[in-house]
């Protein structure tokens, strides 16, 4: 595995934050009634591209939501550009994937409270 730069590093945590922020300012009910959290971006090193993690609760809807925050990748983008415009001359593409260690987590949860 390469080494994130500095560089990479600081524009995935601003484009964590500011995603964060969108994906909170359009409410529960825009994921279907889930609570979607970015938990994580990874730049790659020309930073065109952010592989986006995000962890849904509860994980049952993951699958629909996925599909809807699939579905809204442009106006995702679109906000997101508005918000870095300033710090970045290229908005990333946006690449989303399920962050499911919430789960790994419940699942230990759930193995532990079986003892």
């Amino acid at each position: 595995m390469e080494h994130e730069s500095k560089r990479q590093r600081m524009v995935a945590r601003q484009i964590q934050r500011d995603l964060a922020e969108i994906i909170r300012g359009k409410g529960m009910a825009a994921f279907d009634g889930a609570m979607v959290t970015v938990s994580g971006v990874r730049m790659t090193p020309d930073l065109s591209l952010a592989r986006v993690y995000v962890s849904i609760f509860p994980s049952d809807k993951s699958e629909k939501v996925m599909e809807i925050i699939n579905s809204q990748n442009r106006s995702l983008r679109g906000e997101l550009g508005k918000l870095v415009a300033k710090q970045l001359r290229v908005v990333p593409e946006l690449s989303f994937f399920l962050d499911d260690s919430l789960d790994y987590v419940n699942h230990i949860d759930e193995l532990l409270k079986q003892e």
